[in-house]
């Protein structure tokens, strides 16, 4: 009988926007050049590969379905920006971690309001008490506890992050998706890595949950579009500087 394999010990970033990889990079200690090309493994270190996904749920979950590797990855980060919503109190350069990322405009818009996907009959996943984790609901995706406990000091807030096709633009769009499922920020990507990652697990003929979390820097406010205040190279900094403390936060002592 061949030797067992050695365990993954490998994360994988996965990040949208050709920028929030360079951050990611730089925060790596890596040498400047080009972007990464979308859909390939960058080595980045000793213990991380990026992904370039793009940006949106279809990029995002086509994307980490290709090239997560359970031979090689023992957990995946969604690492970028995203847009405070109201009431957060959140300020741009803020770092966010998800207690959920949720699926917030996958649905029906009907004269007695919004009924989400799970609610017609038609969850992302099929329900499964077996192997479901604080955070997890019908529509949301929750972290890893013991990822989110390592994450945790390196981030100001934590609360729901909602994962939308349509950012909020109007402050009427703004205040309805900070409602519809209590989120404090908005991005493209974090529920449609989640949930991709658990039906990956759900399909290896061993099954077994794939570690995940969603990490942001506020990078601009919602609403009306017009009054937005935004400071990308501020959020991009503050992402290289996070990313410089997950070696540490993510060693394999206690792990």
């Amino acid at each position: 009988m061949p030797p067992a394999a050695p365990p993954p010990t490998r994360f994988l970033l996965i990040a949208a926007a050709p920028a929030e990889a360079m951050a990611i990079l730089r925060g790596l200690g890596q040498p400047e050049g080009d972007p990464p090309a979308p859909w390939t493994l960058s080595q980045a270190g000793a213990r991380f590969d990026l992904l370039l996904c793009g940006v949106g749920k279809a990029n995002a979950s086509g994307a980490t379905a290709l090239l997560f590797d359970p031979a090689r990855h023992c957990g995946a980060l969604s690492l970028g920006v995203a847009g405070a919503l109201p009431g957060s109190g959140l300020e741009i350069g803020d770092a966010v971690l998800a207690t959920q990322s949720i699926y917030t405009d996958e649905g029906a818009a009907t004269p007695e309001g919004f009924s989400d996907m799970a609610s017609m009959g038609f969850p992302p996943i099929e329900p499964s008490s077996d192997d479901a984790i604080p955070g997890d609901t019908p529509m949301g995706v929750g972290p890893d506890p013991d990822l989110f406990k390592r994450l945790r000091p390196l981030t100001e807030a934590t609360g729901p992050i909602a994962t939308v096709s349509t950012c909020s633009g109007t402050d009427a769009l703004a205040e309805a998706t900070a409602a519809r499922v209590n989120a404090i920020a908005e991005a493209m990507e974090g529920a449609a890595i989640g949930f991709t990652l658990r039906r990956r697990a759900l399909s290896d003929p061993l099954p077994q949950l794939v570690p995940f979390a969603e990490l942001r820097v506020i990078s601009n406010t919602t609403g009306d579009r017009g009054r937005q205040k935004w400071d990308l190279r501020l959020a991009l900094t503050r992402l290289s500087e996070i990313t410089a403390q997950l070696a540490g936060a993510l060693a394999d002592e206690d792990r």
